[in-house]
């Protein structure tokens, strides 16, 4: 049996322990020790796993990703995610289907300040679900918009994932940040699109709401201007070269502390279960970084990365037909994995591949994440759905896989317009890094 053959095997048996609910972590790190043991010997695997552990979380550069983390625990609980919603709903929360189009508003920039889908989706939940269901919204259309703007969270910079892929493919994480914000701008105005549009065929899926007056509307303004300034702060200081985006993590983190402080939102308790939660979220995904690093190896020694980006180009297939074929399988991926998980199993050996092809690293990257995170909401078992399900009592699956299908509508759109024009995450990185 041929190294190579050894590699596609192993990839079977590690598809198996996710499928039985086996952790990515361990399920990554035992295949690659067994594999390893198989290909190169005890000596080498002993090596491996006396080194790589360490090697592959002590770079300085990973510790961007527990401060991000932190920013976004504390601005959660300094409750900027209601201040956030209350500001939209004051400007669009009277047009039909306006409360719905106010979360993915909300979402969007709540997602600015906390990097994590699962987050925002669970923190939205919590704000507009109650108020949606209190104005006679469809639990469809009102969990499904939940589920997708939550998406916006890993899509709109800082976000972790963004983070950890710049890290893995050495890419400039600004350059990557600043990629992503006009397609995550799309695709806020793309979920908007989408609900105006269902409630326009269908107008009792989402009453309209009593207007808000200009000094309401003020007001609201007024006390979200500690998030436009916290934004502002990290992501513009990263642009114009002030700091790095370690140093812009940190203060983002100082900063949504402060403000949670400011608006009495923290005391000692708040304060031990902030670093209780990011201590968690860290070593979760370190555990996945080491498992990641183990596999890897192995996959490495097996050069099953240069078999496929040898077997393609034996093909002689167009490019954007791979492409287009790499997105399906990240879609389907998704039913089944997290977008972190599932980036980092398939980098190795989609990477080559794509650089080979010619695709922009950077460019490719806004691809895979916004398709990554597509999966999120993906019927039967996007994991943003369960969290708008655990969240939200007496709400079935049916009822928000049948309200999410016109965000995957959404999605499709933006995936072909960042293909067909790629200067929508190009553009950006051009002006501001050159």
């Amino acid at each position: 049996m041929t190294s190579t053959t050894i590699g596609l095997v192993a990839f079977a048996i590690l598809f198996g322990l996710i499928a039985i609910r086996v952790p990515i972590a361990i399920a990554m790190g035992i295949v690659g020790m067994v594999g390893g043991l198989i290909i190169n010997g005890f000596d080498s695997v002993a090596f491996i796993m006396g080194s790589v552990p360490f090697e592959s979380i002590f770079p300085y550069s990973l510790s961007v990703i527990p401060l991000f983390i932190l920013m976004g625990v504390f601005s959660s609980k300094a409750g900027l995610s209601r201040a956030l919603y209350d500001a939209a709903h004051a400007f669009i929360g009277h047009y039909k289907g306006g409360l719905a189009m106010a979360t993915v508003g909300a979402c969007a920039a709540f997602g600015a300040i906390c990097g994590s889908s699962l987050a925002t989706a669970a923190t939205m939940c919590r704000v507009a679900m109650p108020e949606m269901r209190r104005r006679n919204y469809d639990d469809g259309l009102a969990s499904a918009t939940i589920a997708a703007g939550g998406t916006l969270g890993v899509l709109i910079p800082p976000s972790v994932i963004m983070v950890i892929y710049a890290i893995l493919t050495e890419q400039s994480i600004g350059r990557l940040f600043a990629a992503a914000l006009i397609p995550g701008l799309l695709a806020t105005i793309l979920y908007m699109l989408a609900v105006r549009i269902k409630t326009a065929k269908n107008p009792g899926l989402a009453p309209a709401d009593i207007p808000v007056d200009w000094s309401g509307r003020v007001i609201s303004m007024l006390n979200v201007w500690p998030v436009i300034l916290l934004f502002a702060v990290v992501i513009g200081g990263i642009y114009a070269g002030w700091f790095s985006p370690t140093e812009a993590a940190a203060i983002g983190a100082i900063g949504a502390f402060v403000l949670a402080l400011l608006k009495r939102k923290m005391d000692r308790h708040t304060f031990i279960e902030c670093l209780e939660e990011t201590a968690s979220s860290t070593g979760m995904i370190f555990m996945i970084l080491i498992g990641t690093a183990v596999f890897n190896y192995f996959v490495e020694t097996t050069g099953l990365p240069q078999a496929l980006v040898a077997y393609v180009s034996e093909l002689g297939w167009n490019k954007y037909t791979i492409l287009i074929l790499l997105i399906v399988f990240y879609i389907i991926l998704g039913c089944f994995m997290d977008a972190l998980s599932m980036i980092l199993l398939t980098l190795p050996f989609i990477y080559p591949l794509i650089t080979n092809m010619g695709f922009d690293p950077i460019w490719f990257g806004v691809i895979m994440v916004s398709v990554v995170e597509v999966g999120l909401i993906t019927p039967p078992v996007g994991m943003n759905l369960f969290i708008i399900m655990a969240g939200t009592p007496g709400l079935k699956l049916q009822t928000i896989s049948r309200g999410v299908v016109a965000f995957l509508m959404a999605d499709v759109v933006r995936l072909a317009l960042l293909i067909l024009f790629p200067a929508l995450s190009m553009w950006l990185p051009a002006l501001l890094m050159d």
